[in-house]
């Protein structure tokens, strides 16, 4: 077996609970991630997964949370260097909106594409660029999952039960073997993992 090096990757990030929720119950409460998404060790692993993307692949209401907020940091007193930079990157960067209701694209150099998760990858990867990244859009890396197309998978556990949510792995995903890329942990507890699928 190798590591799927061919080509441009598909790198799926996501942030979970010790109990692996990515979200509580509650829609669009995520209190909970705030004390540690500003860790050095969550900081650094963003860093780590936006710097070798050109594309920033992101659903309706993931494009709308993160346009919203992050453009409005920038030149902001006392913000992050990091936070500022991933803020640059992604206003610069080629964004792909994938939505049924959406007909023109609000932001700029961002492309809404109304098909199929797999396929809209698969015409990704046939052009040239860097990585690209998913940042924590459950329905897209969920059918990026089922259809095999993930080839790095970043993960942020924050220690915190939530006891109830949706999950990110469901039955039924077909089987997959994942080789440990990078391992770090910050000072809240909280820890970044990144794996790389492992193909025939």
């Amino acid at each position: 077996m190798t590591d799927q090096t061919n080509g441009r990757r598909v790198v799926a990030a996501m942030n979970f609970s010790i109990d692996g929720h990515y979200a509580k119950p509650e829609a669009n409460d995520m209190g909970w991630v705030l004390p540690y998404a500003v860790t050095d060790v969550a900081r650094d692993h963003m860093t780590s997964l936006w710097t070798p993307s050109t594309t920033a692949l992101l659903g309706r209401l993931n494009a709308e949370g993160f346009m919203g907020y992050w453009p409005t940091i920038i030149g902001t007193d006392g913000v992050d260097s990091r936070d500022e930079a991933f803020a640059k990157w992604l206003v610069a960067t080629e964004k792909v909106v994938l939505s049924s209701t959406l007909t023109d694209a609000p932001w700029e150099r961002t492309s809404i594409v109304n098909k199929p998760t797999a396929d809209a990858v698969d015409e990704l990867k046939a052009t040239d660029g860097g990585d690209i990244v998913v940042f924590n859009s459950a329905s897209v890396i969920k059918a990026l999952l089922a259809a095999d197309k993930v080839d790095r998978l970043a993960l942020m556990i924050f220690p915190i039960f939530l006891g109830a949510g949706p999950r990110l792995f469901e039955d039924g995903l077909p089987e997959s073997q994942w080789k440990l890329a990078t391992q770090s942990s910050g000072e809240e507890g909280a820890l970044a993992l990144v794996y790389d699928r492992v193909r025939d």
